[in-house]
């Protein structure tokens, strides 16, 4: 017996040193940074996330590893030995995608600076990217930018937010255009899927996205990504008004579980932000006068969080006065209760009524307080 075991053993151990070869190499050179300077990165392959470090010598480093498909990254570069929090949120971050390649990172001061060679498929990704007009995160950055130009009376101010919420939807219409049209002229490029997963949004418009879906290559559908959009769309109408809002239960800002289904009887506003996303920020101050003008005529609002980092979450809840129920698995936007819901951009919202039916949905500012008088009063 001991014989089959080694002899089993011995068949599977050149697959499993297989399965660990690396496939792909990222070496970096900044510059001539060193102690405390630090490089972190967080990948995504198929559905699956990745993490590592290492501390840069004299500018210099490296992360190996094996991936199944084009990987989805977010690097960051700690210059002063402030950890990966800092770096992440306040530091030198840049977003990309690579593939099985040997790609090689160089830049004189930042990543924000550096110069990718050695990647077909960042190629790719940097030509995707002018063709619909910048990366997500450029455009919060510049609503960011934007909202920040204001005084700290006009950041108080709702016209002065509604002004800025205006321009950054005005800004993410063109784009998420821009993207539909790049699917429909590059049905065989892999970020086709990446504009139609981004594209079709929360609300999949079904007639909209199914074709150019369809049209892409079979191997490109079958990855995570694909799966994902193909369960998104066959779901479309699990959130439509008139159908009943999903249930969910998710921990809250203490630990605690709280359900959908516990609120039954109050209108509720399943509200998706996060600490990050400006015009979520922005509408805030609307919720929280909504809030206090409903909450004893039997209104709630029960806000998920798409943070990953808890002290930002509750910090954000504290600062903008948010008066409600918050839940979050820190997952960021792999949160579950996102996914249940097909939540792909944030703010999202649904309005569920006492009986539990959705009767609304993306309502914001005026719409919103419209559709709760209409309710309430």
């Amino acid at each position: 017996m001991k014989t089959i075991k080694l002899s089993l053993l011995a068949l599977l151990f050149p697959v499993l040193l297989w399965a660990q070869t690396p496939n792909f190499s990222l070496t970096g050179k900044i510059g001539t940074l060193g102690a405390p300077a630090k490089a972190y990165i967080d990948y995504m392959d198929n559905g699956v996330s990745h993490e590592d470090s290492v501390a840069l010598v004299n500018g210099n480093f490296k992360f190996s590893g094996h991936i199944t498909g084009n990987a989805y990254a977010r690097m960051a570069l700690d210059h002063t030995g402030g950890g990966k929090g800092k770096a992440v949120y306040t530091g030198d971050v840049i977003y990309f995608y690579f593939g099985k390649e040997q790609v090689t990172i160089t830049s004189k001061d930042s990543l924000d600076n550096a110069v990718f060679t050695g990647s077909k498929v960042y190629q790719e990704y940097d030509v995707y990217n002018k063709a619909i007009g910048g990366t997500i995160m450029a455009l919060t950055k510049a609503v960011n930018i934007d909202f920040n130009r204001g005084t700290p009376e006009q950041q108080k101010d709702t016209a002065y937010m509604k002004a800025v919420d205006m321009r950054y939807r005005k800004n993410i219409q063109n784009r998420t255009d821009k993207q539909f049209l790049f699917a429909k002229e590059h049905p065989t490029s892999f970020f086709s899927l990446v504009a139609l997963s981004e594209a079709a949004g929360t609300k999949v418009d079904v007639a909209k996205v199914q074709p150019l879906f369809n049209a892409l290559n079979k191997e490109y559908r079958e990855t995570d990504m694909g799966k994902e959009l193909a369960q998104r769309i066959a779901a479309s109408g699990i959130t439509a008004i008139g159908n009943a809002a999903p249930l969910f239960t998710q921990n809250n800002v203490v630990g605690k579980p709280v359900s959908l289904a516990s609120l039954k009887g109050k209108v509720v506003l399943v509200e998706f932000w996060a600490s990050w996303c400006s015009p979520c920020r922005a509408e805030n101050p609307n919720l929280v006068k909504q809030y206090q003008t409903y909450k004893d005529k039997g209104f709630e609002i029960i806000s998920v969080s798409l943070d990953n980092v808890k002290e930002r979450w509750l910090e954000a809840i504290e600062k903008d006065g948010l008066d409600w129920i918050h839940v979050s698995d820190l997952k960021g936007w792999n949160n579950e209760v996102g996914r249940l819901y097909g939540v792909r951009a944030v703010p999202a919202s649904f309005l569920v009524d006492a009986q539990g039916k959705i009767i609304g949905n993306g309502l914001r500012g005026e719409p919103l307080n419209k559709k709760l008088a209409e309710i309430f009063n």
